[in-house]
């Protein structure tokens, strides 16, 4: 075998192939959805791909694996933003990207319908393909999440 072949063949073998997208690459369009939905313009949902699976870690009310981005946004995120009185505003902690996934640590809150303060820090997984969210998985504090969610009914759309 030649030397250059054999170099590929030992490069090919040994070397990781290239990601679409660089780790910094993913963290930044995080970073990016993030700032839109603290200011109101957008949000990261804005980045899920349309067969997302979307898991939803522990025992809340809403703790299941979501098929799609619809079957997530019809039965958490609208329910979700109808029992809200203001918009929940996230806070990021800290963002860390290894690969394609990207962790983002933040805490949210905003008023409720019934004009309580809802509050909850989230820590969410987000494997990244094309620079669209693929699968995630969440983690908060159901019990806070169960309260509200019992306690505060959607507005009618």
């Amino acid at each position: 075998m030649p030397l250059l072949a054999a170099s590929l063949v030992f490069a090919s073998a040994v070397l990781p192939a290239r990601a679409t997208s660089s780790e910094e690459d993913n963290r930044a369009l995080i970073a990016r959805s993030f700032d839109a939905w603290r200011e109101g313009t957008g949000g990261p949902y804005d980045l899920l791909a349309d067969d997302v699976v979307w898991t939803i870690t522990g025992n809340s009310l809403a703790a299941k694996t979501y098929p799609s981005r619809e079957a997530f946004l019809g039965e958490v995120i609208r329910p979700f933003n109808a029992r809200m009185k203001t918009r929940l505003v996230p806070t990021m902690r800290h963002l860390y990207a290894q690969g394609n996934t990207v962790i983002a640590f933040f805490d949210a809150k905003g008023e409720t319908r019934d004009g309580q303060t809802y509050a909850n820090t989230y820590a969410w997984f987000l494997e990244m393909k094309d620079g669209r969210i693929a699968r995630a998985h969440a983690f908060f504090d159901s019990i806070a999440f169960d309260a509200f969610w019992r306690r505060v009914k959607p507005e009618a759309e």
